[in-house]
């Protein structure tokens, strides 16, 4: 397929399902019934990407929290700590490392499975990365941050070989943090290579709103297929680096602004995916928004998919390809 649409990730919550944490957390609802929630929102999001008309699908992220805090619940070795902010008026709580990790079992192959049973198109598998684990959050055990990284990354590996014997076809692990930190690029790549040797899935890694300037073209050295950036709330501006310093894995080009709440048009987005085919084959990108979507309203997160879907359509017709 050209140009596939995809997602990054995580949608907004229902409002019910919103209300159904909140009283868990104060144990007036139990494990059962808010997963049962979990579900039920799980499959509407589902629906509601394929009656969109995306190509790659994800599970929304409904029984997800914070990208961190949510796996350090179930990794041995690891304690939920304060309140931290992470961007605007967000918060998470910032795990701490008190002891040696370990994974007890999967983490998530029950959820892929489950998503993946609603629908006949592939679910992306979506994991928290080794470098981006280490960075939010706090070390009483390590000796290093190295030493933490890469003690994240074999614990990964596993999830990752989990994920794929389960069937995944996609597995994206997401590092935010990398782009924050250029001095540690090496580190980041190394424990890539842990998380992602030996997989046959295609592989993917998701960056997000940092200074990649910094850290191009040595990003192309992540061990993975692909590489899912923040593009429109830049301006773009990557290109001009691409032009010097070749793309050469496949992108996931960020078209529409998660952090925004105004749907872009078909037409910009069209427009955008036109500039970038100036730069990268057309073969190598896939189109989707910057960032996760959870910040977005239900019908603002339709609506910069819709656009993807459209502006993807109209390139596609103008290229000779059958839509």
């Amino acid at each position: 397929m050209i140009l596939p649409t995809t997602s990054v990730g995580s949608f907004p919550k229902p409002e019910y399902l919103t209300k159904a944490r909140a009283q868990a957390a104060r144990g007036q609802m139990s494990r059962e019934e808010l997963a049962a929630l979990e579900e039920r929102a799980t499959r509407e999001s589902i629906a509601m990407q394929e009656e969109v008309g995306i190509d790659v699908l994800v599970d929304g992220e409904m029984y997800r929290g914070d990208m961190v805090a949510y796996f350090a619940e179930s990794i041995e070795g690891m304690e939920e700590g304060g309140l931290v902010r992470s961007y605007g008026n967000r918060y998470y709580r910032k795990p701490i490392v008190t002891g040696a990790l370990r994974r007890p079992g999967p983490l998530t192959v029950e959820r892929f499975r489950f998503a993946q049973s609603l629908t006949s198109k592939p679910i992306k598998a979506i994991l928290t990365g080794p470098y981006t684990m280490m960075d939010w959050s706090f070390n009483e055990h390590y000796a290093t941050r190295a030493d933490l990284t890469l003690a994240f990354a074999e614990l990964i590996h596993g999830e990752v070989a989990d994920l794929e014997k389960a069937g995944a076809k996609y597995i994206q692990i997401d590092e935010p943090a990398i782009s924050t930190r250029p001095e540690e690029i090496d580190l980041a790549v190394e424990a890539m290579g842990i998380v992602t040797k030996g997989i046959k899935a295609k592989t993917l890694t998701h960056i997000c709103y940092g200074r990649f300037e910094q850290i191009y073209p040595k990003m192309l050295e992540i061990p993975v297929d692909h590489i899912d950036l923040e593009m429109s709330n830049s301006g773009f501006d990557m290109l001009e680096l691409m032009k010097k310093h070749p793309f050469t894995k496949e992108i996931g080009l960020g078209v529409v602004d998660s952090h925004s709440h105004v749907i872009e048009s078909p037409d910009l987005v069209a427009e955008r995916i036109r500039a970038a085919l100036c730069v990268i084959p057309v073969e190598k990108v896939y189109v989707d928004p910057d960032c996760g979507l959870k910040t977005r309203s239900w019908e603002e997160t339709r609506g910069k998919l819709e656009a993807i879907v459209q502006g993807a359509r109209i390139v596609r017709q103008e290229l000779g390809v059958k839509v």
